[in-house]
């Protein structure tokens, strides 16, 4: 465990991390639920420390059970880089329309969030699905997993802030059918190419076909699998924050 985690007294990290090189940078990843997002700038280089108000006993890094916007607050300036990914629900199509009566019981934490991220003056980047957030952030990134070649959609966008600019990828035309009933006909994995991973197994498809098409094999549960990004995501968003990070220090060195 690196010395910020242990002087922050997270939990330590899981023994089973796949090993990658260091690129000598932190991130915080907020609302790290199982940690999609922490796998994905592991991957990219990054140290990892997680923070969630909810105990997360399968995140993989060193974790803090912590209020987000607290701990962005309080600890993001010792990291060279802030992650978060606030609950949707306040947004999203559950309290929508006529079910906008819903939208009390849920907080709304983008502009927290967004908030806490600026008052740090550190890079951050922050993750919303579609929706009526879409019209409250600049949306300076949207991800698909046909991009990875994963078997899910799962669109994504993603604000850069803090001076971190993040480059679009070409968003790759959608192939194939989705998995599940469509018009009165059920498509299954063979025929179909995209799986929903939503609820507690509404987008059918098997735990171990929800791990393939998410990149996340580290959780048998469902719901933690759902509620979560796939790691490619952040592992591109990391590779391009290391570039732009460590040019930034390279250039105030100079």
């Amino acid at each position: 465990m690196t010395a910020l985690a242990l002087a922050l007294g997270a939990r330590p990290a899981a023994e089973w991390l796949p090993p990658r090189p260091w690129n000598g940078l932190t991130v915080l990843d907020a609302y790290c639920n199982i940690g999609g997002a922490g796998m994905g700038f592991w991957l990219a280089g990054f140290d990892v420390v997680g923070a969630d108000i909810l105990d997360q006993p399968r995140y993989p890094f060193p974790f803090l059970r912590a209020d987000a916007v607290e701990t962005i607050s309080a600890l993001g300036r010792r990291f060279d880089l802030i992650s978060a990914g606030p609950p949707c629900q306040y947004d999203c199509t559950l309290t929508a329309g006529t079910n906008a009566h819903r939208r009390d019981r849920y907080a709304d934490l983008l502009e927290p969030t967004r908030d806490a991220a600026e008052s740090t003056g550190r890079p951050y980047v922050i993750e919303q699905p579609p929706g009526r957030a879409s019209k409250r952030m600049r949306i300076d990134l949207t991800l698909c997993g046909e991009m990875f070649g994963l078997r899910v959609l799962r669109h994504r966008n993603f604000e850069a802030g803090g001076g971190l600019r993040l480059d679009q990828p070409a968003h790759i035309p959608h192939r194939g059918l989705t998995i599940g009933y469509r018009h009165g006909r059920y498509i299954s994995p063979d025929e179909g190419r995209y799986f929903q991973v939503y609820g507690n197994g509404g987008g059918k498809g098997s735990v171990p076909e929800w791990q393939q098409a998410m990149g996340i094999h580290w959780t048998t549960d469902r719901r933690e699998i759902a509620e979560a990004i796939p790691p490619a995501y952040t592992e591109l968003i990391g590779q391009q924050s290391t570039a732009r990070i460590c040019a930034a220090a390279e250039a105030v060195a100079a």
